[in-house]
């Protein structure tokens, strides 16, 4: 079992954290985005997260030979449509329109890839090599008891 740092019970609320970074940044480098206020960052994060676990996998099934067509490029279709969709749900959140939710998609993910970077080196495994069998466990003619054959 792993015992990563998100796999702690606050592992739920430390992604809601990061990908409200995430949209703070994405709304303050892109001008077709509006966040109101600290709280509608917060619900926008849940919002697009919950989207995110919820319907996105349906979504992926349902376009799944137009993303294959387009070699998974069609998938930042479905991420803008979520945007969008967040756009829609939450009051204190605003997108222009599509291509600003595609914008805004590609710096949540940049944003979100270097802000979890580091946990994947907090409590990395380190993996030794297997132990090699001692010298003395060969036999006359120079083979260990496995690759011995015998007639």
């Amino acid at each position: 079992m792993s015992t990563g740092f998100y796999t702690q019970r606050s592992g739920c609320l430390m992604r809601i954290l990061l990908l409200s970074i995430a949209v703070i940044v994405g709304a303050w480098l892109l001008p077709g985005i509006d966040v109101d206020s600290v709280w509608a960052v917060l619900l926008t994060a849940v919002v697009i997260s919950l989207l995110n676990n919820l319907l996105r996998p349906i979504l992926i099934v349902i376009t799944l030979p137009v993303t294959a067509i387009t070699l998974g490029l069609f998938l930042f279709v479905i991420n803008a449509v979520i945007i969008l969709l967040a756009s829609g749900l939450v009051s204190g959140f605003h997108v222009d329109n599509f291509w600003s939710a595609l914008l805004f998609s590609l710096v949540l993910t940049a944003v979100n890839y270097l802000l979890e970077w580091p946990n994947k080196y907090i409590n990395r495994q380190q993996f030794t090599e297997a132990p090699k069998p001692p010298e003395s466990d060969t036999d006359d003619e120079g083979f260990t008891p496995y690759e011995e054959i015998k007639d």
